[in-house]
């Protein structure tokens, strides 16, 4: 069995538009095993809303730190001032 599932939306993959929400509440609830969400991220917004809307047990992106479009710090601050719990 998995002891994890990294589900990479490849439809959302880069295209900075947010995650796939419905899709990934829909495996959230499917199995019992934490579940990963990547492919989207695009604003602060699209992490809070994933967080707030699928039950996720974590959220991956790239683009917008590699292009520095989000620095993680300043993400990390805006989830935690959402009440949404974060790895410091």
């Amino acid at each position: 069995g998995a002891g994890e599932i990294v589900l990479n939306c490849m439809n959302n993959d880069g295209v900075k538009r947010g995650y796939d929400l419905q899709q990934l509440a829909l495996v959230r609830s499917a199995v019992s095993v934490p579940v990963i969400a990547s492919g989207g991220a695009g604003d602060y917004a699209h992490f809070a809303d994933l967080f707030e809307h699928t039950g996720i047990d974590g959220g991956l992106a790239a683009s917008v730190f590699h292009s520095g479009q989000i620095p993680v710090p300043k993400l990390k601050q805006y989830l935690k001032d959402r009440n949404i719990e974060v790895r410091i």
